[in-house]
């Protein structure tokens, strides 16, 4: 592998700068996953009323994506404009996307300090060829985005209905523990297993997350 075979941009702007000589040369495949809705809308081609013939776009997000303000129609737009569109009950840890099966651009964990983040552009046969083998993983697993909204919500037992309860009101874990009377770290052990279930990266998320559940189940 030569200095060649990898580039490093510093930060979305360099990114974009570089993007028309990376992707202007499109013509079988683009592949993209994605944790975050924007980030890579400043790399990806230039938005179209339709594809061009050939070419297959296949965008993969995770569902904090299909749930974030906007998210849901931004992913609709992107399936109107012939992208096929998927969710991911495991969604990537940092951005990837992989072109023609010639590059991949691998994002960088964003810097605590607030420098730019880095992206790797790979040209290397075999370090493309294993990305996109693992794009192909989690695509096979995910759901396409007209099913999506139609998927039942997860099997909750007794207690985990009464940890998402105390989730959705708001409640301290103290609080939340001594109002289900169990001990505190019997209470943050089940909220650990409901965070799993819910595909929740926070007790933030968790607590959106609960909400919704009783909210739909209660429309039922």
């Amino acid at each position: 592998m030569t200095t060649q075979d990898i580039v490093t941009l510093r930060g979305e702007a360099e990114l974009a700068r570089r993007a028309g000589a990376l992707f202007d040369g499109v013509r079988r495949e683009f592949l993209c996953a994605a944790g975050e809705p924007e980030t890579w809308s400043a790399a990806a081609p230039r938005a179209r009323r339709a594809l061009p013939p050939g070419l297959m776009v296949r965008k993969l997000y995770g569902p904090g994506v299909y749930r974030a303000p906007g998210g849901r129609e931004l992913l609709m737009r992107l399936g109107e404009a012939g992208a096929e569109v998927r969710i991911s009950p495991a969604p990537p840890t940092h951005e990837a996307i992989v072109v023609d099966r010639r590059l991949a651009v691998l994002a960088a964990p964003r810097s605590a300090t607030g420098e730019p983040r880095k992206y790797s552009v790979v040209r290397e046969p075999g370090v493309v060829a294993g990305v996109r083998a693992l794009f192909e993983t989690a695509w096979e697993s995910s759901t396409d985005l007209a099913t999506y909204p139609r998927m039942p919500f997860p099997r909750l037992g007794d207690a985990e209905r009464t940890v998402l309860r105390a989730l959705a009101a708001g409640h301290t874990d103290e609080a939340a523990s001594r109002r289900l009377g169990v001990s505190l770290r019997t209470y943050r052990r089940r909220v650990a297993a409901l965070m799993t279930a819910l595909d929740a990266r926070s007790r933030f998320q968790a607590g959106l997350r609960a909400r919704e559940i009783l909210g739909r189940r209660s429309d039922t």
